[in-house]
């Protein structure tokens, strides 16, 4: 029996909606972002007009609500675009990502009617955002936090360094962790929301990475900075359970932008596999490379089963903390061999920044490292299945 269909093949498990969305999307990535993504690298930022054009689309609003302008969609549709994009820019996959997965869901969930009400259609409309966890000594002990905050008249005044958050340089909100009493430990920690612009806020050095390159990472600097009590997201000392909640539905993001990686890489693999010709014939024909294709798409195709598995979870208001962590150890785990495999297929041509191979590589390793490194996540994998 023959199976002529293409791989990868992201549009298997799907309904024909989400079908739909996925090649709307996918489209978009290949028309839109492609032909920007070499530019995009180099120059350090996204193409003009770029954002703006994801906010047309709806990609940045994808679970707000129709009444408050988003696209009314699911978790496994914005899981869906995040693979998308990623397919042809990893870099753009998680501007999306963390505004979607991190920050929009953090206000779905923890925000009061009158802050949804404010931020949500802008959100959806015109305004990137940021998550802002991470410190200088604050990175897998995500908790030892040094920002912190002061009741003040009003509000709340913010002091502190904040390192290594994507989105900065785009972002008009960002969501930042503050420690509202040191004495208390991670019961102190406190969210807020930050616009930019607020006086004693400010972007600081933007990080010269090894990947994603176009995707803006930078430190932000709090120099008593005062925000009003309605910026105070959920409750006092209820940062750590926001923190932890978000971070958990971001890793399946994550694990999608590793996903649409690996098949973008792939895609070029293939595509170049039977293009170059040695020895008389093309290289696809050598059986060496048909079987480094072969274990490459059998590795893709069961990370697309734990993306869409934990997602298919989340919405179905069900337990997914320990899929989450095995997904995006995982999906991490491909991307990288994947891409690698990817650069020794196109050879030397691989080791240049004229072909794409070297870029997917580059990106790759980056999806160890954030969100929960590797070592997190195994940490979580394992007190959940002893």
């Amino acid at each position: 029996m023959s199976d002529k269909r293409p791989f990868p093949s992201p549009l298997t498990y799907l309904t024909e909606e989400e079908r739909m969305f996925f090649a709307t999307v996918r489209k978009f990535a290949q028309e839109t972002i492609a032909p920007a993504v070499r530019t995009m690298d180099d120059d350090q930022q996204f193409a003009p007009g770029l954002i703006k054009k994801l906010f047309e689309l709806g990609l940045m609003g994808i679970e707000i609500p129709e009444e408050l302008g988003g696209a009314g969609g699911s978790f496994f549709d914005a899981v869906l675009a995040i693979e998308a994009i990623a397919t042809v820019d990893p870099a753009v996959a998680v501007l999306v990502d963390v505004h979607n997965t991190l920050v929009v869901n953090a206000i779905r969930r923890w925000a009061n009617e009158e802050q949804k009400q404010k931020w949500l259609p802008r959100l959806a409309a015109d305004t990137a955002s940021a998550y802002a966890l991470s410190e200088a000594g604050a990175g897998s002990d995500a908790f030892a936090l040094q920002t912190r905050a002061e009741k003040v008249d009003g509000g709340y005044r913010l002091s502190g360094r904040k390192l290594w958050i994507s989105n900065a340089r785009e972002a008009g909100l960002f969501l930042v962790f503050a420690t509202l009493d040191p004495a208390a430990g991670y019961r102190g920690i406190t969210a807020f929301f930050v616009e930019k612009g607020t006086p004693g806020f400010s972007v600081g050095r933007k990080e010269d990475k090894m990947g994603i390159r176009a995707s803006s990472t930078c430190e932000l600097v709090l120099d008593g900075c005062v925000v009003p009590a309605a910026n105070l997201l959920g409750e006092e000392g209820k940062g750590y359970k926001i923190a932890i909640e978000s971070l958990n539905e971001g890793r399946i993001g994550i694990g999608a932008q590793m996903l649409g990686l690996a098949e973008g890489a792939w895609g070029h693999a293939a595509k170049y596999a039977k293009e170059r010709r040695q020895f008389g014939k093309p290289i696809a024909e050598f059986q060496a490379v048909q079987f480094a294709l072969a274990e490459m798409a059998t590795e893709i195709e069961a990370a697309k089963l734990m993306v869409y598995n934990a997602a298919r979870l989340k919405d179905a208001g069900q337990s997914y903390v320990r899929e989450a962590a095995m997904t995006k150890y995982f999906t991490s785990q491909v991307a990288e061999r994947v891409a690698s495999q990817c650069v020794e297929v196109f050879g030397g041509n691989g080791f240049v920044r004229d072909y794409p191979a070297e870029k997917y590589y580059r990106d790759a390793k980056v999806g160890k490292i954030y969100e929960g490194t590797s070592n997190m996540q195994l940490m979580t994998i394992g007190k959940m299945v002893l």
